[in-house]
């Protein structure tokens, strides 16, 4: 399955969802139009063409092409492109100027390594976003999200004393309305859930204004259906969805369906026409932040999350989901 990437993200890797070229770029003449042809790219939504374009322009500015490598980084690490990714990395530390550049830098790297590790599920790569943590983390400086990641490279290794005590310490250099304070609170008691693949901690609003947490669902199943009433497929699968809502009413199971529509009066039309009476949330589009969450570009796209918040099953494409679930037992449901 695609990689579901933790919450800890680079502040310079934040992008719109359509893309938008940055005012500063390469310094030499060919660079700067291979640069364009990449932004040109990506609002195609071509990210291979346009991370190869990224990467030859970095190459064309002779690897002084800042704009260039926090792109690599970006795109590599998504793509699965991880020599691409390091590079651009590497070179972002090269080039920082500053305790605050090489701190994101060396993180950038770190996350690099983590993503790969998780992928390749090789301890090397874990010991070496440890070393980059620590690199990011100057007594100059406080930087919670790389104490956050260390904490989680040091659970990979299973050094969970030492994983715990940085969960301790991001704890306390963060406010208690942090999006993540509730999990990381969950790591210092259970460290080895650090080592789990757990869901994106996200947060929705849904059509009959409760909001749902996926921290505050501690103790149930989550069924996540990302549909929309263009995709026929979806549509098919609506009756399925339905009939497992109406199966478990009552149990420790909540049912949330996300829409990739963009006409949302459309979307409500439909929803109260098919009386599809569980939790629904409109995301927009596979642009939308929960769709990016997880990775999703085709539908229909279900994920089952156990109890404890961690990623069991996975179907794309798969309209019969209610065999997949059996009736809770003991506080929680169990997959089938």
């Amino acid at each position: 399955m695609r990689l579901i990437r933790a919450c800890l993200i680079l502040p310079f890797l934040l992008l719109p969802a359509v893309a938008q070229e940055p005012e500063s770029g390469p310094s030499n003449e060919k660079a700067q139009k291979t640069f364009k042809q990449a932004w040109e790219y990506l609002k195609q939504r071509n990210q291979q063409s346009a991370l190869d374009s990224f990467k030859k322009a970095d190459k064309q500015d002779g690897g002084h092409c800042t704009a260039c490598q926090k792109q690599m980084v970006k795109y590599g690490t998504d793509l699965g492109d991880w020599k691409t990714a390091e590079i651009g990395a590497e070179e972002l530390i090269a080039s920082a100027k500053s305790d605050r550049d090489a701190a994101l830098a060396h993180y950038g790297l770190a996350l690099v390594f983590m993503d790969e590790g998780l992928q390749k599920h090789k301890d090397e790569y874990f010991t070496r976003t440890h070393e980059e943590c620590m690199k990011a983390m100057p007594p100059s400086l406080k930087f919670p999200d790389a104490v956050l990641l260390d904490g989680r490279a040091l659970a990979q290794l299973h050094q969970d004393d030492a994983a715990k005590n940085r969960f301790e310490q991001y704890l306390a250099m963060k406010p208690g309305d942090d999006a993540n304070h509730q999990r990381v609170s969950r790591y210092v008691s259970r460290p080895e859930l650090a080592r789990a693949r757990m869901a994106p901690p996200f947060s929705v609003t849904t059509t009959d204004g409760k909001v749902i947490a996926m921290d505050d669902l501690q103790g149930k199943v989550v069924l996540l259906d990302f549909w929309a009433t263009w995709c026929e497929p979806c549509r098919e699968a609506m009756p399925h969805i339905r009939n497992v809502a109406k199966k478990f009413q009552g149990q420790p199971l909540v049912v949330l369906s996300v829409s990739l529509d963009d006409d949302e009066q459309k979307w409500k039309a439909y929803i109260a026409k098919n009386e599809m009476t569980w939790p629904q949330y409109c995301d927009g589009g596979f642009t939308g932040p929960v769709a990016r969450m997880f990775g999703v570009r085709a539908i229909p796209h279900t994920f089952t999350i156990d109890a404890d918040g961690v990623l069991q099953e996975e179907h794309v494409g798969d309209a019969s989901i209610e065999g997949k679930l059996s009736r809770p037992g003991a506080g929680r449901t169990e997959l089938g």
